[in-house]
């Protein structure tokens, strides 16, 4: 972006300062004035000369003090030179401040630009404020450096603004600021935090912003929009996304110019990936995720959260993966939600049971197991439809443990959703489904053994009648009944026969094998439990490798 020279056609008795750079090569050069036939910029000119100067400015009046080294003090006469008496407020026309130096607090509070502004290069060594400050034309501040806070809050942009390359050493505020036109905020580097609460942007727009944290609660697009960030910590809470909103989490530094990248100072050695925080009050139907970290980011409050796309690598809070002191089991890993992770928390009767969750903030809201259930049905779906699976699975799973835990659901389908949990999982467990199977197989076989297999095979018995006077014999053949076993039971070729009677069982087939009136019963609830089993093994099986 380049600006015309606001001084196009100057005063014979202006010039540029000596101690600047060639005048003719923008944007540096400090503006001076020939007084007596000397040549002095307004820092180095006699008192006289410069009160002079200043009496010469009119509200509205251009200038251009490109390179110039400004104080508080001295920028503030400036300004006072530009005031409009009646709204008190300082108006300024075209205005060159490209490579000067600010030092000491800056403040351009209320300012008004009615032409371009430029502060490319600029560098303010203290802190800087612009608040409630209006852009009529276009404003630059390519490459500039703030050392301190720097304050936008308020500020209008009417036409395109530039700032790339920017550099803020600490915290950088852009609170109310309208961007009318802007197609492109940035890239810009804050080593501490960039605030754009209650930001709106009235054109597409793209975002580059590497810094610690980026809060955009409350912000409002008008149209499409990229957010391309780094190193960065996100709050959209309350955010309104009127159109398609994409954040990214950006791979490399941003490039400056010629593909030269911006530096990006005390941020380098850092974690680059970023992280959500909230989309708390945001309608999430146009928004699109993609490489985010999601393992803290709060979603309750969210609507649509269903229609919200969740691509490439994006990571969500895990589980605890240690043992539970209390009782004999351990967490499976899963994605979870970091609500389930307060509520798990907040319910905990013991401080083993809580160990590994995530404690809640201050301000977290209280949820029942029936909203956090409600969380994960709508990202379950997000996910199916992102063809997620596995992770969408993780989320079913989420879901029926709240369900298991909602004491408003009855009891029934609670014991249910217990025995479904205990036996598999959810049918997404295939260790406990095969563990249950193996178990009830290794039961089956000992209580045949036991009491099922006779103790003999039963032989077949023929008796008859020889009718007076001869003729035909009548027999009749029947087969003894089964004996209950005696004596040594636990034998080779008892297992043989337990065993083929149980693996018939698992696929839901009889043996044939003559069977004690206990064994019949024992195979009867093998032939019902095992094939359910192993069907719920299949499932699980099923859930965590389908695409």
């Amino acid at each position: 972006m380049t600006y015309p020279n606001p001084v196009s056609a100057p005063p014979p008795d202006w010039s540029y300062c000596g101690h600047g750079a060639d005048p003719t090569d923008d944007p540096v050069g400090c503006r001076g004035i020939h007084v007596a036939g000397t040549l002095a910029c307004l820092v180095h000119m006699e008192e006289t000369d410069r009160a002079a100067y200043l009496g010469t400015l009119t509200p509205g009046a251009p200038i251009d003090h490109r390179g110039t080294p400004f104080d508080q003090d001295l920028l503030h006469r400036l300004l006072d030179a530009l005031s409009d008496p009646a709204p008190g407020r300082p108006t300024l026309g075209s205005a060159r401040f490209d490579g000067a130096t600010f030092s000491g607090h800056v403040s351009f509070d209320g300012v008004t630009f009615t032409g371009d502004a430029g502060f490319g290069k600029a560098a303010f060594t203290g802190d800087a404020s612009f608040d409630d400050a209006t852009f009529t034309g276009n404003a630059w501040f390519g490459e500039a450096i703030f050392a301190g806070d720097a304050r936008f809050r308020g500020v209008t942009f009417a036409a395109g603004c530039g700032f790339r390359g920017v550099t803020f050493t600490r915290d950088a505020s852009f609170n109310g600021t309208r961007f009318a036109e802007a197609s492109r905020v940035g890239p810009l580097v804050c080593g501490g935090r960039v605030v754009m609460d209650g930001v709106v942007f009235g054109a597409p727009v793209m975002l580059e912003i590497a810094a610690r944290a980026v809060s955009l609660t409350r912000a409002r697009w008008d149209s499409r929009a990229a957010l391309r960030l780094r190193y960065a910590e996100v709050d959209l809470s309350d955010a309104v996304l009127e159109y398609p909103v994409t954040v990214t989490a950006h791979p490399t530094a941003f490039p400056r110019r010629r593909d030269e990248p911006v530096p990006e100072g005390e941020l380098v050695g850092r974690d680059a990936g970023v992280r959500l925080t909230s989309v708390s009050g945001v309608d999430t139907a146009h928004l699109a995720l993609h490489d985010i970290d999601l393992s803290g980011c709060r979603f309750a409050g969210a609507v649509h959260l269903d229609l919200m796309k969740v691509d490439g690598w994006c990571t969500f809070a895990p589980t605890p993966t240690h043992w539970n002191r209390r009782y004999p089991w351990w967490w499976s890993r899963r994605n979870t939600l970091p609500e389930e992770h307060h509520w798990r928390v907040r319910t905990a009767r013991h401080s083993s049971t809580a160990r590994g969750w995530t404690p809640p903030p201050p301000d977290a809201p209280e949820l029942r197991p029936a909203a956090v259930a409600a969380l994960y049905r709508q990202m379950r779906k997000s996910l199916e439809d992102s063809k997620n699976e596995p992770d969408a699975a993780d989320f079913y799973y989420g879901e029926c443990e709240m369900r298991r835990h909602d004491a408003t659901r009855p009891r029934g389908e609670r014991l249910l959703l217990t025995a479904y949990w205990a036996l598999s999982g959810y049918g997404l467990r295939t260790l406990r489904a095969l563990a249950w199977l193996g178990t009830a197989m290794i039961t089956t076989v000992l209580l045949l053994m036991a009491f099922g297999i006779p103790q003999d095979s039963p032989k077949q018995e023929a008796t008859g009648t020889v009718p007076a006077g001869g003729g035909k014999i009548a027999l009749e053949i029947d087969k003894a009944d089964p004996r209950n076993p005696t004596g040594a039971r636990f034998t080779g070729e008892r297992f043989e026969k337990a065993l083929s009677v149980t693996l018939n069982s698992v696929v839901f087939r009889s043996s044939g094998q003559d069977l004690t009136t206990s064994g019949t019963y024992i195979e009867m609830a093998s032939r019902v439990t095992e094939p359910v089993l192993l069907g719920l093994a299949v499932l699980a099986i099923r859930n965590r490798v389908k695409r």
